[in-house]
């Protein structure tokens, strides 16, 4: 079995097995630090707007649009690893 955040100390028995381990193990970083910064970027933008200045706010929401794409970017990183792996359901 392969690990999600950390190396495994049995691959599969696959053709470039640690490139897809490394592949997994970067798009499942990715799409965790994506989704805590949306959070806090969402967070920043629309319930405690009344307490950051426009600039931040501004920051804030150009955030969302980029990592929302580092989201998505780590989720295909995702698909590829498991690909490799030999899963075929997503």
């Amino acid at each position: 079995m392969y690990a999600q955040f950390s190396m495994a100390d049995k691959l599969p028995d696959v053709k470039h097995a640690i490139n897809f381990q490394k592949c997994l193990i970067l798009g499942n970083s990715m799409m965790l630090i994506s989704f805590i910064i949306i959070s806090l970027s969402i967070t920043i933008t629309f319930v405690f707007d009344d307490y950051f200045v426009m600039s931040v706010q501004i920051i804030a929401h150009i955030a969302t649009i980029i990592f929302a794409g580092a989201l998505k970017l780590g989720y295909v990183l995702r698909c590829v690893a498991l690909h490799g792996f030999g899963n075929k359901n997503f």
